[in-house]
């Protein structure tokens, strides 16, 4: 058996976590630079408000409806995550966190030691709403795919009261009959459009299709896979987790500045930034990084003719996951694309064809010493940004380049909430003089 645990509208809920007197009210959270909606409340779904909505145009209807609009907060969000990661590693044998609010939880032979496994779903989701304030919802089932379909039910029925167990025949059956074939997990737009076609709109009909028909028409043994987990045989086992258990084959650091930039020590600023933190990526899945390509963009619906993106790439002579060297090496690909007078909207950092550290194919000139001294100076960097906060120590080569405080390329943030878990000056604590909850000044 397997349970999947997925976060009711995990940004909100987090921002609701500290705001309680957000509760009944329309919620929704932008994406960087204050873009796009990418969480909304169930109150700011009923109104209409479409998920990826551009902020701008939807802007007057927000504040007409009285909507609480918050700046993305991904230090709250990540921290927020671990604890309810956290509390289900110590509740179930085996976890795997597929994405920031949802985990699988495999139960294969707790039956008899839970007792029965709705209650035990209920249990959760009781416990992590008193101890994180985090609404979820729970899916079990025989398969993942079949647990994914269970959550998604779930959430969507009030009834189930956030819990669905498919336990019978029965059960799965009428499970399958309430889900169209494009929200089955597995099934994008356009496999979706071509079972439309076919005239299979269900779940159950796609469940009762053949198994070669499902490798005929649905990408071969993964089409087939899937159509064997709908029917409750479990083809798809536990998988590396998005908590750090999985090795990436590359890594990338992107953002979309708050403004146009044309000044070289502010994109430089950027870069340095972007490089800094993917070297932390690196570090922290034990890699080294063999190519590196730096890019920018300018903005695609401005007045400068095209190309609007720009790009190099660099083989380095050594793998390494040593922050000052890759600083080194980015500035060399930047000066390459660097073009003065143009407005740069966007820029970004990619770590492609890593290897394990400590095993990559050194210099013949390199001391080895040297290298073991600078991997433990960049493993106390990391101990020092790890316990006192996130950039909080790194390497002054830019002038744009300021740090936690960000520069000219920090993205727009104006709704920000506090980072009431992650930082010591935006900590919340009882106050017995005033009111309850205040701000550490």
């Amino acid at each position: 058996m397997f349970a999947l645990v997925d976060c009711n509208n995990f940004y909100v809920s987090c921002e609701r976590a500290f705001q309680p007197q957000l509760e009944g009210i329309p919620v929704v959270v932008l994406s960087n630079n204050d873009g796009c909606i990418i969480s909304r409340s169930a109150e700011a779904k009923a109104l209409g408000i479409p998920m990826g909505e551009p902020y701008f145009k939807i802007k007057a209807t927000l504040e007409k409806q009285g909507a609480r609009v918050f700046s993305s907060n991904y230090a709250l969000y990540g921290d927020m995550s671990r604890r309810v990661m956290g509390y289900l590693a110590d509740v179930a044998p085996e976890v795997e966190v597929y994405s920031i609010d949802e985990a699988f939880l495999n139960l294969s032979g707790m039956e008899k030691w839970l007792g029965g496994l709705e209650a035990y779903g209920r249990r959760i989701r009781r416990e992590l709403r008193q101890w994180t304030h985090i609404p979820t919802c729970i899916g079990i089932a025989p398969t993942k795919t079949l647990a994914k379909l269970a959550n998604r039910l779930a959430k969507k029925l009030p009834e189930l009261d956030g819990v669905l167990y498919l336990d019978s025949e029965e059960k799965r059956w009428w499970a399958l009959e309430q889900v169209g074939v494009e929200d089955v997990w597995g099934i994008g737009h356009q496999y979706a459009t071509k079972l439309h076609a076919h005239g299979l709109t269900t779940a159950t009909a796609l469940a009762r299709v053949s198994e070669a028909w499902a490798r005929k028409h649905l990408g071969g043994v993964v089409g087939a896979r899937l159509v064997r987990e709908l029917q409750g045989y479990p083809c798809l086992e536990m998988a590396p987790s998005e908590d750090g258990t999985l090795h990436r084959q590359s890594i990338a650091c992107t953002r979309t500045f708050g403004q146009t930039l044309s000044a070289y020590p502010d994109v430089l600023g950027a870069v340095t930034a972007y490089t800094t933190r993917a070297a932390e990526k690196l570090r922290r899945q034990h890699s080294a990084v063999n190519v590196l390509t730096v890019f920018l963009n300018k903005n695609r619906f401005g007045t400068e003719p095209p190309p609007h993106s720009f790009s190099a790439t660099l083989h380095l002579p050594v793998a390494t996951s040593d922050t000052a060297e890759l600083l080194r090496y980015a500035r060399t690909v930047l000066k390459r694309i660097w073009k003065p007078n143009t407005q740069y909207k966007k820029a970004g950092v990619i770590f492609d064809g890593l290897e394990s550290a400590g095993q990559q194919q050194l210099s013949l000139f390199e001391p080895t010493i040297q290298s073991a001294q600078r991997a433990k100076l960049m493993a106390d960097l990391d101990k020092l940004n790890e316990r006192y906060g996130s950039g909080m120590v790194g390497f002054a080569v830019a002038q744009g380049y300021k740090g936690r405080k960000g520069g000219e390329w920090e993205g727009k943030k104006q709704m920000r909430s506090p980072a009431y878990t992650t930082s010591l000056e935006e900590l919340w604590r009882i106050n017995m003089d005033g009111p309850l909850w205040s701000r550490v000044a």
